[in-house]
């Protein structure tokens, strides 16, 4: 373990961030976040990298399907999941706010067009024509803030809509059933839903600077920090192995969210993938702290670097 990694935890703990945790021992439960197009996550999973590296140590690795941020974050509030594979940094400040220690330990990917909202062919064409539409999409993540921001630009609010919470699966499911007026969808679902007749809307671009993460609970921090760290490598390593085998890793995705080999290049190309974070994330987390305290989608602020380790940092 290195000298920032441990340094951080030491804080962490002073600080008495961590509640127990109720993971079996012996076993490493982590999220398989595949959307929006989360390639090193499907690397590590289809090429069983985590396995090869910690089942010499006795540890079963247990995969959990949980695309929203916000539920991957009450999965490792109640010990249900140790590692949230790749968790949107709206969740994670949001969580943190609320006293669930949810500690980045490596970044992911700075995605852009990724992230849109989709409407109904003869829908609103502007935020503004959104006023009392019915928008599902998942709370408490950067899709929820997207539209918070996109409102505020036009002196609107989040009591303006009926927003419905739901999954991105679920809110495309609706989108297309025509049940909602629009849907905040992500990845192969934006795509299939413009491909679909759909129009987006907007996306991030402009309005949300989307940053995914690695996360730990701090419990399992606490307890496992080398397990932690061996988790933190195995990611490098599927990135690493991503920029060698482009051909074969964008494949991988196309499999993975049944998409075009052409989409599943789009989608790479706006993904943006990255293992750490950097001085511009930090000031990008804190311009988003102020935009969610001020639309209510936060309580309280917290010091961002209080839940990021040091070595999750470049």
């Amino acid at each position: 373990m290195n000298t920032a990694f441990r340094f951080t935890l030491a804080c962490a703990l002073a600080l008495g961030l961590f509640a127990p945790a109720h993971a079996a021992e012996g076993e490493l439960n982590i999220s398989y976040v595949k959307s929006p197009f989360n390639l090193q996550m499907m690397v590590m999973k289809e090429h069983q990298l985590l396995e090869k590296k910690l089942g010499p140590k006795g540890i079963t690795v247990r995969w959990h399907d949980i695309d929203s941020g916000a539920q991957q974050a009450t999965a490792m509030a109640s010990g249900d999941l140790d590692i949230g594979g790749v968790v949107n940094t709206t969740s994670v400040q949001i969580a943190n706010a609320e006293g669930n220690p949810v500690i980045i330990v490596a970044a992911a990917s700075r995605p852009t067009d990724v992230f849109g909202l989709a409407v109904q062919e003869n829908g609103p064409k502007t935020f503004k024509e959104l006023k009392g539409k019915t928008i599902a999409g998942p709370k408490g993540t950067v899709l929820h803030q997207l539209l918070a921001a996109g409102l505020a630009r036009e002196g609107m609010s989040m009591n303006d809509v009926n927003f419905v919470q739901m999954g991105i699966p679920q809110g495309f499911s609706a989108l297309m059933s025509g049940k909602v007026d629009a849907a905040l969808i992500a990845a192969g679902a934006l795509v299939k839903a413009g491909q679909a007749g759909k129009p987006i809307l907007a996306t991030a671009t402009g309005l949300v600077t989307p940053k995914l993460v690695m996360c730990a609970s701090g419990a399992f921090l606490k307890k496992h920090p080398e397990l932690v760290a061996d988790v933190v490598a195995v990611q490098d390593e599927a990135c690493d192995w991503i920029m060698a085998h482009h051909d074969e890793a964008v494949a991988l995705g196309a499999k993975e969210q049944n998409l075009s080999k052409e989409d599943a290049e789009k989608l790479f190309a706006w993904s943006h993938y990255a293992k750490r974070l950097n001085e511009n994330d930090l000031k990008s987390l804190d311009e988003d702290m102020a935009f969610m305290l001020e639309q209510g989608m936060m309580r309280k602020s917290v010091d961002s670097r209080s839940f990021i380790l040091d070595s999750a940092m470049e």
